[in-house]
């Protein structure tokens, strides 16, 4: 597998170029859908499914009608940010770019869809592979759902075992791979809250109640939450990132509006969370306020599978075996496939792709790159993961 993915590095990067040309943002992946759906068809014995839960949404499969089933997915949606590289193959829509490697995701699943109908046809392999490309990770819909769950509520997961997936970390050069067993990226939630007052003349405060004075002991709760509520020992965020009110110096408005985010790990945490967060906003009660809260769940927090993890871990030590393992967290970042892992046991690994010139390229900047190196590496880890998966049968 690491041979035949080496020696398709050059198809891996024009699949990665061209659609890095053409990002598209959540639930609007039409002509990428399209470009996925074209290589898929080519590849023989593949059966191609669209509009799969979300209008956008691709699912390839092989199968010799027997076997275990696993599942590869690759999202597909880009950012609303303007891209500040110099390629000539930079994004062609304005203001949308893949700032978190989503093209790479895609290019990868379909080496490892390519690599693996051979095998199907070449009778090498029994069982089912399904290919997930899946729309929205980045975004949730006016409903409060992105990609994955809406494919899960269409049935992708039925029937499949495990699955499995990966995801680029610029912060790590090419020859890390963070694999971590348990949770790894966060729950994400999202708040809008009130305060109100009466309001009134800037001149004559004592007249009325004033909800951005109340507003200051407020946020020194919140701040205070995750360093005096939460054990030192879990991982945890609040977050404000708005705060508006008013539209006149002289006068005192009668509301405040907040918006934030929420980040945990451990559900119990997440819980104690949203109560201290109530409580801080009760606060303003004191000084004759009121308040209202809404918490809105986004993603669960990433739960990876150990066994699928400690496959991982033997194939990058078989086939990559000057690799370096690193068993730290992925951070507090969200991320959707955590819904597919609630459904069948699967894992997510992080591949380092830095580009190795000493300049910061994070993800979710205008500047984000990666070493197209990884195409390959990426490639050989998740087809041969998948091919020990279907002839052991047991993860």
């Amino acid at each position: 597998m690491l041979k035949k993915a080496q020696n398709m590095a050059d198809q891996l990067s024009k699949w990665r170029r061209k659609l890095h040309t053409i990002p598209e943002l959540s639930f609007q992946e039409v002509e990428t859908s399209k470009f996925v759906a074209s290589v898929l068809e080519k590849i023989p014995g593949m059966q191609v499914e669209a509009e799969i839960g979300c209008p956008t949404a691709v699912v390839g499969t092989l199968s010799s009608g027997s076997g275990p089933t696993i599942a590869v997915r690759a999202d597909m949606d880009a950012l609303p940010i303007h891209e500040e590289t110099n390629h000539y193959f930079k994004s062609r829509n304005e203001g949308v770019m893949h700032a978190c490697g989503h093209d790479a995701h895609m290019a990868i699943g379909l080496g490892v869809a390519s690599l693996l109908g051979e095998s199907f046809q070449n009778g090498g392999l029994k069982g089912t592979v399904k290919f997930l490309f899946q729309p929205a990770e980045e975004k949730a819909d006016v409903h409060g759902s992105t990609g994955a769950p809406y494919m899960i509520k269409a049935g992708v997961l039925e029937g499949v075992d495990r699955v499995i997936a990966l995801h680029m970390s610029p912060e790590n050069q090419l020859g890390e791979v963070k694999v971590h067993d348990g949770y790894s990226m966060a729950n994400v939630d999202v708040f809008d809250a009130a305060v109100f007052g009466t309001g009134g003349h800037g001149a004559y405060p004592h007249l009325g109640t004033d909800p951005v004075w109340m507003l200051g002991p407020v946020l020194q709760a919140m701040h205070g939450i995750v360093s005096r509520r939460i054990s030192p020992l879990d991982s945890a965020v609040i977050s404000v990132g708005s705060i508006q009110s008013g539209v006149a110096g002289n006068v005192i408005p009668s509301e405040v509006q907040i918006k934030g985010t929420i980040r945990s790990y451990d559900p119990n945490v997440r819980e104690v969370l949203h109560a201290e967060l109530e409580k801080s906003l009760s606060l303003v009660r004191v000084f004759d306020g009121d308040y209202e809260l809404t918490i809105t769940p986004e993603d669960p927090s990433l739960k990876n599978d150990p066994a699928v993890n400690q496959l991982f871990r033997e194939v990058i030590r078989d086939i990559h075996p000057e690799f370096k393992v690193l068993d730290t967290p992925f951070g507090l970042g969200g991320e959707d496939f955590a819904h597919m892992t609630q459904v069948v046991p699967g894992a997510m690994l992080f591949l380092g792709c830095a580009v190795g010139d000493g300049k910061t390229r994070e993800l979710h900047t205008p500047n984000f790159d990666i070493n197209e190196k990884v195409l390959p590496v990426g490639v050989s880890i998740l087809g041969e993961t998948v091919k020990r998966f279907l002839a052991v049968k047991k993860v």
